[in-house]
């Protein structure tokens, strides 16, 4: 039988467009605080791969690698000013996605719904389609503009925008679990669940307006483990990777491991 050598990008896939939302804490690799050079080059690598194949690929940026505006009690400033704060660390840290992905060899460039036009393109909904049907990354960063927004939000608003397929979530778990696998060995991860069930159940593993949106307009979100390479280009592919949002779900795996760590059956 004559093997296959159509290339990966010729195939079918199960999405053409996607919407990722990276933390700013994936960029911290093994820091407690900051940008990690291994962290952004590893990531890269990642997205460069799933663009070489052909997925036109959208991102969103978050910041609490440098400054999270929720915690704006803990240094007595305003929640208003915090939040610009946070959505400028955005900027900061998809400004060195951005050249770190041209370094690996896919172009890209930077969008943001803050007004800083001497550093970055401010945020257009036609040239942002514009660059990704041309083939470039865009990397949005600045939230929404507006205080009391997360950059969930963001990216569930940033992928109706541009009509993507879905929202690819990245986290350092493998995807949502029934409980918190932390404190509790017997949690076990969905492979699906519905956004109604996120919502009634307010598993936090992705912001409540962020879910609500997306189940408006019936975006699927994929929650995943970043820090697996290859698992971006295994969701495009079409298999089963983390924890599908839609709109039926509760779907649970076995627990993660032999056995719990305190010895006891689940």
């Amino acid at each position: 039988m004559k093997k296959n050598t159509m290339p990966l990008s010729h195939r079918s896939l199960r999405f053409k467009r996607i919407l990722l939302k990276l933390s700013g804490e994936s960029l911290m690799g093994d820091k407690n605080s900051g940008i990690s050079h291994q962290a952004l080059k590893d990531i890269s690598s990642e997205i460069h791969s799933v663009h070489q194949i052909g997925i036109q690929i959208a991102i969103v940026m978050g910041g609490g690698n440098i400054f999270r505006g929720v915690k704006s009690s803990e240094y007595d400033i305003g929640r208003v000013t915090a939040d610009y704060m946070g959505m400028l660390a955005t900027v900061i840290n998809a400004l060195a996605l951005k050249e770190t992905l041209n370094t690996v060899g896919s172009a890209a460039t930077v969008m943001t719904a803050l007004e800083i036009d001497r550093v970055v393109e401010s945020y257009s909904r036609e040239r942002a389609l514009k660059h990704l049907d041309k083939g470039k990354i865009v990397i949005f960063a600045g939230g929404t503009g507006n205080p009391y927004f997360t950059t969930d939000t963001a990216a569930t608003l940033r992928a109706m925008e541009i009509n993507a397929q879905t929202i690819l979530k990245a986290t350092q778990a493998d995807g949502v679990y029934d409980r918190d696998p932390a404190k509790d060995p017997c949690a076990k991860l969905f492979s699906r669940i519905s956004y109604e069930q996120v919502l009634r159940n307010k598993l936090r593993v992705i912001d409540l307006t962020a879910i609500s949106m997306a189940m408006e307009q019936q975006i699927p979100i994929v929650v995943f483990n970043i820090g697996k390479r290859g698992n971006i280009e295994k969701i495009v592919s079409g298999h089963k990777v983390g924890t599908l949002i839609a709109g039926e779900g509760d779907e649970r795996r076995d627990p993660i491991g032999d056995a719990p760590k305190n010895g006891k059956n689940c």
